[in-house]
Parts: structure tokens; C-alpha cells; sequence
């Protein structure tokens, strides 16, 4: 293992592979804002339709 360091510069190597898995993690958070189910920020979505439709309940004859 310590020929892989040989061949590249530690410090250049971890600082790219921090900022990678960086980016990685900010993508993966924001495709789950982008979601309904995970959007733990604003929580679930109403459905327009569904908050529009109103219950008639029958009435009972006298």
C-alpha cells in the first residue's frame, strides 16, 4: 500500500477525495429535498385535489 503513496502526493489526494465525497453529499441532501416522501424541511406536499373534495354525509330519513 505505501507504493500508492509513492506514486501520489498524499495531501493532493485526500483533499480531493474530501471534496468529492463533499459534492456527493450536498447532491444526495438535495435530491432528497427534491422528494416528498424525504423533504424533512417543509414535510409532505397537499394534494390540490384532494383538499379540495368536501365529505356530504347522507342524511337519516325522519
Amino acid at each position: 500500500m505505501h507504493k500508492v503513496w509513492l506514486l501520489f502526493d498524499p495531501r493532493r489526494t485526500l483533499v480531493a477525495l474530501f471534496t468529492f465525497l463533499f459534492i456527493l453529499a450536498l447532491l444526495i441532501h438535495f435530491i432528497l429535498l427534491s422528494t416528498d416522501r424525504f423533504n424533512w424541511l417543509e414535510g409532505p406536499r397537499q394534494n390540490k385535489a384532494a383538499s379540495n373534495i368536501t365529505l356530504a354525509l347522507p342524511s337519516m330519513p325522519a
